[in-house]
């Protein structure tokens, strides 16, 4: 590269680095990962060290961070807080050590203290004779911003230094650490933000900025904030000679430290240290971003002295990043197991964390509304617990006007059928019956002990059936012959023999059972039976139009709409239609005469110890009674068992008689 070419590249990234210095600093609204911050800073100190007559004052390498907000006042640092240089792999670790002990010569051997890298806000806390007099944020490393009020606000940090131990309270302590929000408090802050209709922080580190950088202390009060120290400017009246009896020092005085932090002694042991922060990193409650070796003696610390921008006897250890940008290519949906259908992003592919990813879920309509994403959008990703790849926000000031929005279809992408959100929501799901997507699912339920009751249709038999092409719907169960099973693995005649006598005997069924083994959404075995009990044959249910679902008693909208829908489509009622050719009977279900539950409604709330809740239902059905599901004042009983919910209180309240469990048992006899 020529002089006159590296100085127009030179040129080009201090504007776009000074640009992003600014949306992070002072708008705490981020366009680019810091993986890529890094990349483009790294790329200027290289090409300024091959052509250093080009470095200017006001370089981005020439400083560490903007101007602090103008709406703070300025806080100037006795010691400027300098960034570390960064580091991205072992053996960059290795050459560090190389470095310190090729200055530090035959001046002693370094140890190394090894210490978690947070991701939060830097701050600097000054203590005038133990009280906590002034609290600044980092800034630009030589002037911050007075948060004082604010930082008062955060729990972890005392406002008057402990003696623990007989520790000695320096005349003036500047001790320097991280403000951060934890991460379940950090989707919980997310949660609550959602729900006011706020913009949603990207992640815990611009959570905690812009909570600690609020002109309202209240506001900053209701945050979640903590703090971790790990550093000091100035100290008077207190002689400590290593970083470990610094880190040893700042409890006694109330300090909180990090309890992760160890002093390594060899920089085996430093890459050791390295590698374990590699993998609890997922399992921590707070973010971390790397780790941080510094050499432990402060004499060693002051012989190696500083560089530009940072000091020589520190480094951080940068892990993967977990954010990246990169561009949606289009969307596509995908139908699940149980019919939901799942909008997902294709994306250029990017290395996140090590791993490349093409693909991210988009979760649902809701979700992709609320954040305004588009075809043809950038977008910050990250990959959620270094595994689930997950669209943090949409980047806006790269949006062309060429972007599409997306809705998911009203029908599904695999069988035609329609595509329906109902009421109360988020889902969109399919309504057909023989859909490919979830025919697993379909035909496991369909066969199961409270539908048609078949045996030994375990999940594997039915993976194989589907898989083989011999099952392509419920109704295709009843088409099955010997020597179709013997194409399965590890099937015999015996078995291939029981599980087809299972098929031919769940061909006697009830109307309740069959209506349950359809799988509408929300029409469990309680609702089957009350639809069975209204209508008395399929072929008027499925006539049944809206008004008249909505009409019954326990069916609200919500279950009306879905049994509307599910018979609404032309599949479905060729699948069922196909039922009845293949022999499926339905038997009518008459209580016993006499029975003295007949025309009394139960309701049954908390664990019985003898029956299941639907075994219970069905014995009060099978004696004439009904079993509801919910208390009111038509309701005779309500059975309580153990651990009882509202329905009981409902009841005391409605004057309904309440029995035990007990006294069920005598009513049944």
């Amino acid at each position: 590269m020529t002089r006159k070419e590296a100085a127009k590249r030179i040129d080009k990234l201090r504007k776009d680095l000074n640009h992003h210095n600014y949306l992070y600093y002072v708008l705490d609204s981020p366009e680019i990962s810091d993986a890529e911050y890094d990349r483009m800073l790294r790329e200027l100190g290289a090409l300024e060290e091959k052509f250093p007559d080009l470095i200017t004052f006001d370089s981005p390498t020439q400083r560490v961070g903007a101007h602090p907000l103008e709406a703070f006042r300025e806080v100037k640092h006795s010691v400027p807080m300098l960034s570390l240089s960064n580091a991205f792999s072992e053996e960059e670790i290795s050459d560090f050590d190389a470095r310190v002990k090729k200055i530090l010569g035959s001046d002693g051997e370094p140890h190394y203290m090894a210490e978690p890298k947070l991701d939060g806000l830097a701050v600097e806390l000054v203590y005038r004779d133990g009280m906590l007099s002034i609290g600044s944020t980092r800034g630009d490393g030589v002037t911050g911003e007075d948060v004082t009020q604010n930082l008062k606000t955060v729990r972890s940090i005392p406002l008057r230094l402990m003696q623990e131990r007989k520790a000695r309270v320096p005349a003036l302590l500047e001790v320097r650490g991280e403000v951060i929000i934890g991460i379940e408090e950090f989707k919980k802050l997310n949660r609550e933000r959602e729900k006011r209709g706020e913009p949603l922080f990207a992640n815990p580190r611009n959570a905690a900025a812009g909570s600690l950088r609020q002109l309202d202390p209240g506001v900053t009060a209701s945050r979640p904030l903590e703090a971790f120290f790990y550093a000091v400017g100035r100290v008077e009246g207190a002689e400590i000679e290593t970083q470990d009896e610094l880190l040893k020092v700042f409890p006694k005085l109330g300090l909180r430290v990090n309890p992760l932090v160890k002093l390594c002694k060899t920089v085996d042991a430093a890459v050791d240290y390295h590698r374990k922060m590699m993998q609890k990193r997922d399992g921590l409650a707070y973010e971390i971003d790397g780790v941080v070796f510094k050499v432990n003696d402060f004499k060693q610390q002051e012989r190696l002295g500083t560089i530009s921008r940072s000091p020589r006897w520190a480094i951080a250890v940068k892990f993967p990043p977990r954010q990246e940008t990169t561009k949606i290519l289009d969307i596509m949906v995908q139908v699940g197991r149980t019919g939901a259908l799942t909008p997902v992003a294709i994306m250029e592919p990017v290395n996140v964390g090590g791993v490349t990813v093409s693909r991210a879920t988009l979760h649902n309509q809701d979700e992709i509304d609320r954040k305004d994403i588009r075809i043809g959008d950038t977008v910050l990703l990250q990959r959620a617990g270094d595994v689930i790849p997950e669209i943090v926000s949409v980047v806006l000031s790269k949006r062309t006007g060429k972007e599409k929005k997306f809705r998911i279809p009203d029908k599904c992408p695999v069988c035609g059928s329609d595509a329906v959100r109902l009421p109360g929501e988020a889902v969109t799901r399919c309504t057909g019956i023989a859909c490919a997507a979830q025919l697993n699912g379909l035909v496991a339920h369909f066969a199961s002990r409270s539908a048609m009751d078949i045996q030994g249709l375990g999940d594997k038999i039915i993976e194989q059936l589907t898989e083989k092409g011999l099952v392509k719907s419920v109704a295709d169960l009843y088409s099955l012959r010997v020597t179709d099973f013997m194409k399965l693995d590890r099937m015999g005649e015996k078995l291939a023999s029981n599980i087809l006598n299972s098929i031919e005997n769940s061909k006697n069924t009830t109307l309740a059972r069959l209506i349950h083994a359809l799988g509408i959404r929300h029409v469990g075995d309680h609702i089957s039976r009350v639809l069975a009990d209204h209508f008395g044959s399929m072929d008027k249910l499925r006539r049944a139009s809206l008004e008249e679902l909505q009409g019954i008693n326990e069916i609200g909208p919500q279950v009306a709409q879905s049994i509307s829908t599910f018979f609404a489509q032309k599949l479905n009622v060729e699948v069922i239609n196909r039922l009845f050719a293949s022999g499926v009977k339905i038997a009518t279900e008459r209580p016993r005469a006499g029975a003295k539950l007949r025309g009394k409604t139960f309701v049954f709330t908390g664990s019985l110890d003898k029956y299941e809740r639907d075994e219970a239902s069905r014995i009060v059905e099978s004696l004439g009674g009904k079993a509801a599901s919910s208390v009111s004042r038509k309701t005779d009983y309500v059975v309580a068992g153990k651990d009882p919910g509202s329905k009981l209180e409902k009841a005391r309240e409605l004057g309904v008689k309440i029995i035990s469990e007990k006294e069920f048992e005598q009513l049944i006899r």
